[in-house]
């Protein structure tokens, strides 16, 4: 291959930097980076009711973070920009304007209540679901007159219907598709901003994207994507779909059973540079029994035959193993700068200090006083008793901290003037008194029935870990024995 490779990574910074983008990111840059090509990354914001800038910061600082960085991105500009699809809406909206001319997508003006009704009688048909081409059918002159006098409508992909489609995937070989089965996509909602399709696609050429590597789960887009090319007159990127992350139970890599936020990671004292390890072993064999090797040792041993698509075990218990050998192998001085980098600077100290000093008499009653906000995963045996409040029993308190650390997902702005109000109203939701559910989260956020201030301490240790903890504090209850 030339070295006129170019990649791209594209996430949406709707919540947490995800472990999975970083997944992908990693085998997007190393194979830019053995081919001597460009590595980009773009954010995909056009979902404006989720999308939120300080997502957008948390996901370019937690790449970082992992050491993936990019040639071309929204805050180191290029020749393709902007890197921000919310910047550009006229590039949409212009070759939208473009398909339909060609007649490969159409108005469709066809409103929310009808779809309902649509979709309600397929259901009782039992016939698959999907647009059935209402405005379609409509003269081009007549959805031309009334998507200019204003009237509200959508875009849509004009898809083939009969025959098939073959997607030439370079892990999968072709992959075979009928056409039949594949629905007029959505391209420009009714507000004007574009689906993932349309602008993924326009982006993909105009910043000449020459290999497209994502997720299995885009695999069955990729016709609607293919249909776009050939409505362009475009020609197509190279497809490469890697195989999802996985639980230990096989099922896709949820929050419920793995952290997802690489925050979390970085919180609870893993090595950036063994968690990319740990990814390159998710979907990459080094060759022999070698599993320890380092982001350079990957770029000059990557092959796509050495890609496997088995689905990867996302293993905590093998992701401390492996951090472990990194661990060890760094030397005492290198250990002590790591140390400091985490949470022993000063930075995370003047933090914690003013949270203990009061109830300090002595230097040494501190560093008993805040060892939960120097730890990742807590033991909850000797605690199980006091995480249930009384009046209350173990499951409803096990559900009670589950949905919680679901309801702080939500809460953008992490810090105690944020989260007081958030709990309570979650409590009161429950039809909990607030210092019952308060009580609940002090033992499974700090593993102690007594600590400091409850919300300047969960403000501190982190929105990531004692997330992490409400849950690994519900599933303990669980598992209680009655």
């Amino acid at each position: 291959m030339s070295a006129s490779v170019r990649v791209r990574i594209a996430p949406s910074p709707t919540g947490d930097p995800h472990v999975g983008t970083a997944y992908i990111a990693l085998f997007n840059y190393v194979f830019a980076r053995q081919q001597k090509g460009q590595f980009v990354l773009r954010i995909e914001d056009t979902d404006r009711t989720r999308s939120t800038l300080e997502s957008e910061a948390a996901i370019l600082r937690a790449l970082k973070w992992v050491g993936l960085n990019w040639d071309e991105g929204p805050d180191v500009g290029g020749p393709y920009g902007p890197y921000r699809q919310s910047e550009r809406a006229a590039i949409y909206q212009e070759h939208a304007r473009l398909l339909v001319d060609k007649g490969a997508a159409y108005p469709c003006f066809c409103d929310e209540a009808r779809l309902a009704a649509l979709r309600e009688q397929q259901r009782a048909e039992k016939k698959s679901g999907g647009y059935d081409g209402l405005c379609r059918r409509l003269d081009p002159a007549e959805s031309k007159r009334r998507a200019a006098a204003g009237e509200k409508h959508v875009i849509r992909l004009a898809m083939p219907k009969e025959g098939e489609m073959i997607v030439k995937d370079g892990l999968r070989g072709d992959v075979t598709f009928q056409l039949a089965t594949i629905d007029d996509q959505v391209l420009v909602k009714s507000d004007g901003f574009p689906t993932y399709h349309l602008a993924n696609v326009v982006d993909d050429h105009l910043m000449k994207i020459t290999h497209v590597v994502r997720a299995e789960e885009w695999i069955t887009s990729t016709p609607k994507h293919l249909q776009l090319y050939l409505g362009f007159g475009w020609e197509p990127p190279q497809f490469f779909h890697m195989p999802l992350l996985r639980n230990t139970d096989k099922s896709k890599i949820s929050k419920r059973k793995n952290p997802v936020s690489l925050d979390y990671y970085r919180d609870a004292g893993y090595l950036p540079e063994a968690l990319l390890n740990f990814l390159g072993l998710m979907g990459f064999s080094f060759g022999g029994d070698r599993e320890k090797f380092t982001l350079a040792e990957m770029v000059e041993a990557f092959s796509w035959d050495k890609v496997s698509l088995g689905a990867p075990v996302f293993d905590l218990e093998k992701l401390s193993w492996l951090n472990g050998h990194y661990v060890r192998a760094l030397s005492i001085d290198e250990l002590l700068a790591r140390l400091r980098a985490w949470r022993l600077g000063d930075e995370y100290l003047l933090r914690v200090l003013p949270l203990v000093r009061e109830r300090a008499e002595r230097l040494d009653q501190i560093i008993p006083a805040t060892t939960f906000f120097f730890s990742g995963d807590l033991d909850y045996s000797t605690v199980l008793g006091e995480l249930v409040p009384k009046g209350k029993d173990a499951p409803a308190t096990a559900t009670a901290l589950g949905e919680l650390a679901d309801e702080l997902d939500n809460v953008r702005a992490w810090n105690a003037a944020a989260l007081e109000p958030a709990v309570r109203a979650f409590a009161e939701k429950l039809g909990w008194q607030a210092k019952e559910l308060f009580s609940a989260v002090r033992v499974a956020s700090t593993g102690r029935t007594a600590a400091p201030p409850l919300f300047d301490t969960l403000d501190v240790i982190g929105k990531d870990l004692v997330r992490r903890r409400l849950r690994l504090a519900a599933t303990a209850l669980r598992a209680k024995k009655t």
